[in-house]
């Protein structure tokens, strides 16, 4: 065997090596990756692990702003009588009923006391498909959780803002075609539910800046609470003249 020939053969043993070594940290950078997107991700691959993420979004919900235990008992303090599951329940179907309006462009969904301005809202979104001569649909519609996120008072007029994990197929309809979102996807996502409350209906529709004057309405004493049920001066019961009621005022998503 001529020198060359050696030569040749020591090269050739050479390359192998390198390319079995590198074959073996192929393999093992392969399994390790393979070993963290299946703790990860429950997949082997990484478009497994994307498609095992996105059917993870579709089924979790979302998390909501739960303040409910610092908020609801400065609402008690105003509002004795204030029902707290009353009121969720209330507000969850208020919830509903703006989606189920939207899906039938039936304004008449929403069966608990608006304000104008929530009325008007879902009839404008109604209008706005009619004049795309779309469809726009909420099917299947579940609320996972729903609390308390706020609670403002501001010139005498409270405002109770409740928030809700939602889940449903949501999607947009032209020409009989889906042009958005997904017939057979679940939809995670946030809304916004806002109360409030007012002495006179006809007073906060007709007022710009919405401001109430809380006083009595015999002597004009300022009253000490929101739930006041008599004038500390002069012993003037306050339910008697004055109509006070919880209306919804808004619903919107929170993205």
């Amino acid at each position: 065997m001529t020198s060359g020939q050696i030569g040749t053969i020591v090269i050739l043993v050479l390359a192998l090596g390198v390319l079995g070594g590198g074959y073996a940290a192929y393999r093992s950078i392969k399994a390790k990756v393979q070993n963290f997107t299946r703790l990860a991700f429950g997949s082997d691959t990484i478009s497994g692990s994307f498609q095992n993420m996105e059917r993870e979004l579709e089924i979790t919900p979302k998390s909501v702003s739960a303040n409910t235990k610092l908020y609801l008992p400065q609402i008690l303090r105003d509002f004795p009588e204030f029902h707290y599951d009353e009121m969720k329940n209330r507000a969850e179907n208020i919830l509903t009923g703006f989606l189920m309006g939207i899906d039938e462009k039936n304004p008449s969904r929403m069966q608990e006391s608006t304000t104008g301005e929530l009325r008007e809202k879902l009839e404008m979104r109604i209008a706005a498909l009619d004049n795309e001569d779309a469809e726009e649909h909420f099917r299947d519609i579940l609320i996972h959780r729903t609390e308390i996120r706020q609670y403002r008072r501001i010139k005498g007029r409270c405002s109770i803002i409740f928030q809700s994990a939602v889940q449903y197929h949501h999607f947009l309809r032209k020409g009989g075609t889906v042009t958005a979102g997904s017939e057979s996807r679940l939809e995670q996502t946030r809304y916004n539910v806002e109360m409030i409350y007012i002495q006179d209906r006809d007073v906060i529709e007709n007022q710009s800046d919405s401001g109430l004057a809380m006083n009595c309405p015999n002597c004009g004493a300022p009253l000490p609470k929101l739930g006041a049920k008599k004038c500390l001066y002069c012993d003037t019961p306050i339910v008697e003249f004055s109509i006070r009621i919880w209306n919804f005022s808004d619903v919107d998503e929170v993205k």
